[in-house]
Order: C-alpha cells, then sequence, then structure tokens
C-alpha cells in the first residue's frame, strides 16, 4: 500500500485553517504542509446570528484558493475533510452557505459539535503528551481550549475521563461584551468573573478544580506565552510555570490591539482575542490547584488526522470508548444512580449483544451505545421512581457525555425510555422523529436491555454469568449456578415480549 495525502480544513471564528499530511499504511502520519487565512466569521455570527454576505464572499474566495492548492498537491475529493467549528455551528443560515461551498467549490462541510470536538482535542493531546507528563494520568487533570465561540472543557480522573462541557464563552463573545466597557482589562476580569463563577458550580458537581493538579491548555492564544515563556517538554508539547503565566498576563492585560501588535510581534487576527483569551485561562487556573500548564502544539486538525489514521479497530479507539463510560458512569453518580446493579445490566447486555452479532447486525459503536444506556438506564430514579424511565429520557438527552455527538444521545435517551413500560407508538415524539434506521436501533437496543434488566431484577447481582444457546425460535440464557429466579422468571415473562417480537426469538432462562 501506498502513502495517503489527505488535507483537513477548519472553518473556524477567525479564520480557515489548512492541514496536507501524508498517512502511511501502518497508521503514522506526518504534516507536509499548512496555511491559515483571516476571516472575521465570529464577528458576524456572534454579534448578529448569522454570516455576513461579505463574510461569505470572503471565506468563499479562500476555499477557492484552496482548491486551487490542493489541486496542485493531487489530492482527491475523497481526501478533503473539511470541517466548521463553534461560529458556523451556531450561524442560522449555515444550511445556505454550506449549500454555496458545495456548489461554487465542490467541498462538504461537516459542522463539528462541542463534544466532538472535545473528542479531537482529546485525540490530539493524548498524542501530544504520550508518557512524558504522568501527572497528568496519574491525578486530576483539566484540558481547555478557549476558542472565539466557546470554550471546551474536560476533566479526567487518573486519566480517565469524568465530564467534558462545551460552554458559550469564547474571545469573540467576551469582546463584544466590552465594547461599551470604561476600559476593556477591566471589564474582560469582571465579566469573566461572574460566567467562570456560574460555571464553576456546573464543574464542581463534576470535580472541585482545587483538586485539579494539571491544565492542558490549547490554543493559539496560550502558545505565543509558551513560546515566549515556557520550557520544552518534548517535541509536541511545551510547559509553563503557573507563576510565569500569571506574570505575563497580568504583564498585558491591559493592552489594547495596537499593543499586541506592537509589542508581541504578531498579527491582527491573532491579536484581536488574544487579552480575553489569557484572561480567561487565567481565572481558570487560580482556581486550581495546578503548578503548570502544559500546552500541546497541536490542534483538532491533529486530533481529526489521528482519527483518520488510527482506524476502527485499533487501541486508540478501544481506549476512546472507555472513555465514553467512564464519562457515562460519572453522569451517573452525580444523580445517585444505583451503580452496581448498573455495572450489572451493562455486563449481561454485553454478552447478549456480543451472542447475537450475526442476528442484530450492529457494530462497535453501537455496542458502546447500548453499554452506556445500560449503566444509565435506571438514573431517572433521582427524580422518582414510578416514571423513571420518562425521566431518565429527559435526563440524558439533557445532559452531555464526552464522546458522544447529540443524535447518539438521542438514541440512548429513547432506549431508556422503553427500557420498561411500553413498546414505542406513532404517538411518541422523541421517538417518531428519529431517521428509521435510528427507530430500528433503538428497538433492538431496548430489547436487549429490558431482557438484560431482568437478570437483574431484584437489584442483588446473584446471577453471576450467562451463557447464551439460540435454539430454532428459542434463546435460553444459562445460569451459571442454581439460584432462586422467581423474580427473573417473572420479568422475562413481563418484559420479554419486545425482543421477541424484534429478533424472532422467545427467551427462556434456564
Amino acid at each position: 500500500m501506498s502513502v495517503t495525502l489527505v488535507a483537513i480544513l477548519e472553518i473556524g471564528s477567525t479564520g480557515i485553517r489548512l492541514q496536507i499530511a501524508e498517512i502511511n499504511p501502518d497508521g503514522n502520519w506526518q504534516v507536509v504542509d499548512r496555511a491559515v487565512r483571516p476571516v472575521a466569521l465570529g464577528r458576524d455570527v456572534f454579534t448578529s446570528g448569522s454570516l455576513s454576505r461579505e463574510s461569505m464572499m470572503d471565506c468563499l474566495t479562500v476555499l477557492h484558493n484552496y482548491r486551487e492548492l490542493l489541486c496542485g498537491w493531487g489530492i482527491e475529493d475523497k481526501n478533503i475533510h473539511l470541517i466548521a467549528t463553534s461560529a458556523l455551528r451556531v450561524a442560522r443560515n449555515r444550511d445556505i452557505f454550506i449549500d454555496r461551498v458545495k456548489q461554487e467549490t465542490g467541498f462538504s462541510v461537516s459542522i463539528v459539535e462541542g463534544l466532538e470536538e472535545n473528542r479531537l482535542m482529546y485525540l490530539a493531546v493524548r498524542f501530544a503528551l504520550k508518557q512524558d507528563l504522568p501527572l497528568f494520568w496519574r491525578a486530576n487533570s483539566m484540558i481547555i481550549e478557549v476558542g472565539g465561540g466557546s470554550t471546551e472543557i474536560m476533566l479526567l480522573r487518573r486519566g480517565q475521563m469524568v465530564a467534558a462541557h462545551s460552554l458559550k464563552l469564547g474571545t469573540i463573545i467576551i469582546d463584544q461584551h466590552s465594547r461599551h466597557s470604561l476600559g476593556a482589562g477591566f471589564f474582560y476580569e469582571r465579566y469573566l468573573n461572574e460566567n467562570i463563577r456560574n460555571t464553576l458550580s456546573q464543574l464542581s458537581a463534576d470535580m472541585d478544580l482545587a483538586h485539579v493538579r494539571t491544565i492542558v491548555a490549547a490554543g493559539n492564544d496560550v502558545r505565543l506565552v509558551a513560546d515566549i515563556a515556557g520550557k520544552t517538554l518534548n517535541e509536541y508539547c511545551r510547559i509553563i510555570d503557573r507563576d510565569e503565566y500569571i506574570k505575563f498576563v497580568d504583564k498585558v492585560r491591559n493592552y489594547n490591539i495596537e499593543d499586541c501588535i506592537h509589542h508581541l510581534k504578531i498579527s491582527y487576527a491573532d491579536a484581536e482575542g488574544l487579552v480575553p483569551g489569557l484572561l480567561t485561562l487565567k481565572l481558570f487556573l487560580e482556581r486550581s490547584g495546578a503548578a503548570q500548564i502544559a500546552v500541546p502544539v497541536v490542534t483538532i486538525r491533529d486530533g481529526y488526522l489521528i482519527d483518520l489514521a488510527s482506524g476502527i479497530d485499533s487501541d486508540l479507539q478501544e481506549e476512546f470508548f472507555s472513555q465514553i463510560i467512564a464519562s457515562a458512569v460519572n453522569l451517573g453518580r452525580k444523580f445517585h444512580f444505583d451503580e452496581p446493579h448498573g455495572r450489572h445490566v451493562a455486563k449481561h447486555c454485553m454478552t447478549i449483544f456480543d451472542a447475537l452479532t450475526q442476528v442484530h447486525g450492529m457494530g462497535r459503536r453501537q455496542r458502546v451505545i447500548l453499554e452506556t444506556a445500560a449503566f444509565l438506564h435506571d438514573i431517572g430514579t433521582y427524580i422518582k421512581v414510578s416514571g423513571h424511565q420518562k425521566h431518565g429520557q429527559y435526563i440524558v438527552a439533557n445532559s452531555e457525555i464526552f464522546g458522544l455527538h447529540s443524535d447518539e444521545l438521542g438514541l440512548i435517551a429513547n432506549v431508556i425510555n422503553y427500557h420498561r413500560g411500553k413498546s414505542p407508538s406513532s404517538s411518541d415524539i422523541e421517538y417518531i422523529k428519529l431517521q428509521r434506521e435510528e427507530r430500528i436501533l433503538v428497538l433492538k437496543m431496548a430489547s436487549i436491555l429490558r431482557v438484560a434488566d431482568c437478570l437483574d431484577r431484584g437489584h442483588t447481582q446473584q446471577i453471576k454469568n450467562i451463557t447464551i444457546e439460540r435454539r430454532p425460535e428459542i434463546l435460553v440464557l444459562h445460569v451459571d449456578k442454581a439460584y432462586d429466579l422467581s423474580l427473573e422468571l417473572m420479568g422475562i415473562e413481563d418484559k420479554g415480549g419486545m425482543f421477541q417480537d424484534v429478533f424472532g426469538y422467545k427467551v427462556l432462562l434456564s
């Protein structure tokens, strides 16, 4: 196999960036070219809610230029990936813009949700740190990126994902609120303190920032500080001491854009959001217990590249799936779920899923979605035991789980809703609005979850292991020891009907 040449373009709040790389057959990759063109999309979107005609034309001009550059490289369209982040994500007229891009340049735009942005950044950070910063993997850590339209935050405990959040707090939004203030530096800090105080109450439910020992900060703003005041960790990462970072920010806090350009020798596009971005990170740093900031020289484009190169069956993908489950478990703990029961039901779900691969036809991604639903199926009891499936549906649909986008959260929420009670019907709005393929997935997953839930109906975890035997029109679940199975048999009788309707097998417990 030969080397594959790929291009990743990112439409951000302040510009359009291009990265060209070679991917080797063994999964290794190397960046061979980069380019960036400033375009002030964020100013439009975060002021008026839409892209202006002028910004659209600027974007199309840049994309036409990139198209010519990529033709020179001879990169096939199937290997060109155009992604867009926060500015385009919230623009009211984004669909019109995406269509114009397709018609005029041939590029297909993929919108990256906030949580997907978290995932790509995690992949990039993991690559950059390697094992050169052991404290990141052994203690509480935070990954943060302050962008033009949003701030992405991930919290990890001993390397395991606790939570991921996409906050509507970005440098352009902060700057917009300072337009009529008496002094930008003063206002930035006042505005940020108020917003971050509200954010901390949300984050503290996941992890007390005072216990965070390492902060990993991504973005152009902090990379500038790392180049000036940092020291090298490895070829992909630099380290800034806490005091050195605070000292630098205190020095530039009252700089205007012209001061930043003159004193720091940076472009207007880089100077525009520099001070609010650095102040945002400073306020999070001061509330943490971190003695230093790790600054990886990577972006979500590197994360996307790693994703392309790694392949779906790699160890990296398995680690990523484990981080999804870790984040889901932490969500359950916030709502005081019955963790032993959730783990036990998830275990039985996976046994049934793996034994019926040829029957249900679902893949590895669907497996982790079902596992997540199994862990969280009783989370709604936090609100009320009666009808807890509906409460659980609401909680999950309105929560964030690292690595899962909104469509997948919607699937999980529906599976939770149907793990007990009535089957889906045409009157169920949240179910009907799903695509046909998604409705079928909900039926399959809910059917398996119902059976697995029956195997721990008393929440005692007495059935440790099961084996699956498929007979004509019968699925036999063999338990590992002799138990009093009266509750479980009643559960199978009560909840096994959906499984039989979906898969054609009557469930027997032996």
